[in-house]
């Protein structure tokens, strides 16, 4: 970074992205805006920063993971806070963003809660919004404010290819029909066969497989998807694909929701590996997958895209080639 970029670009952290947001800093060469979000007994929450920010461009790094309302209302307060001491620009950098799946009435007298979201943050005082692998492309239409929509892919591509001759005759399988252009986007960067996985959810909780469309007998299984929540879809297909005759099972996703008992649930699935990225700070909900688990950052693609926002470069440049997000 020059000195003009040190003194223009400044980048601040939410509590649920410290870490994230440092190892940005780090790929940047940038040091970590000063600020100091504090809880008080009531539960109401404070943002104070500790440096000059008027004319500024201003990046908030928060995800939005449990505890998704504290998280969401701390970015909100971190966004008016920014404005009101004059950025001359506000980014909302939501590497995770809650809410995502509430993004359609499906049935009679529901919300669509990301839409509210995006208004919020919007209200709020963002500019512009910078978040990686939405659970719905749609979302970015949401906003009445540019966004700018990230994948990890690369993220998680690079890591497979780097250990592509050890997993030998490989498949890749979409563990539903619906993530069937991101497997494919995959096994054609991998050069894998592809495989799919015929899913009926009977609940929110409950999912029952139905048929595999695909040959995985002998072969290693490799399974992407942009989130892993409650664990019930992949473990249902990697108990599939093992009943077939597959060999090693490797499961990756952007966001590792694992809500209630599904580090457990993975944890008795017969994966051989879980790899996941840095977009929800780790903790003690990974110990049951013990060296099972591989993390990989997205903290230089993140660093990549602030700089090209700052310095009014295109984004999108940065997946011209490979696989891109969900349209």
């Amino acid at each position: 970074m020059s000195a003009s970029d040190r003194e223009h670009l400044k980048i601040f952290a939410g509590s649920s992205s410290e870490s994230l947001a440092e190892a940005m800093c780090r790929t940047l060469d940038l040091p970590l805006g000063k600020s100091d979000p504090e809880r008080f007994p009531d539960g109401e929450i404070l943002v104070r920063l500790h440096e000059d920010v008027r004319g500024r461009d201003c990046f908030v790094v928060q995800s939005t993971c449990e505890p998704v309302n504290t998280n969401l209302m701390e970015l909100l307060i971190f966004l008016d806070c920014l404005k009101r001491a004059s950025a001359r620009r506000v980014t909302a950098v939501i590497p995770y963003f809650g809410y995502a799946r509430q993004d359609r009435k499906d049935e009679g007298r529901v919300p669509i809660t990301a839409k509210l979201v995006a208004n919020l943050v919007t209200g709020a005082g963002a500019d512009r919004v910078l978040c990686m692998d939405l659970h719905a492309a749609q979302i970015q239409g949401f906003f009445d404010i540019p966004v700018d929509h990230l994948t990890a892919a690369p993220v998680l591509l690079a890591h497979f290819q780097s250990i592509r001759d050890r997993l030998g005759d490989c498949v890749v399988v979409s563990p539903d029909v619906g993530n069937v252009k991101v497997a494919n986007m995959f096994a054609n960067a991998l050069g894998c066969e592809l495989a799919i996985v015929d899913k009926r959810r009977s609940s929110g909780q409950e999912v029952a497989v139905k048929n595999l469309i695909g040959e995985v007998k002998g072969r290693t299984v490799l399974m992407f998807d942009d989130m892993i929540s409650t664990g019930g879809t992949v473990c249902e297909a990697a108990r599939l694909v093992r009943e077939r005759g597959a060999g090693e099972i490797h499961v990756a996703c952007t966001h590792a929701v694992l809500a209630g008992m599904a580090p457990q649930r993975l944890a008795d699935a017969p994966f051989t590996t879980v790899v996941v990225t840095d977009t929800i700070p780790p903790g003690p909900r990974f110990e049951p997958l013990g060296d099972r688990l591989v993390r990989l950052s997205v903290a230089q693609l993140l660093g990549e895209a602030i700089h090209r926002i700052h310095h009014d470069q295109s984004v999108s440049e940065m997946f011209r080639t490979g696989v891109g997000t969900k349209r």
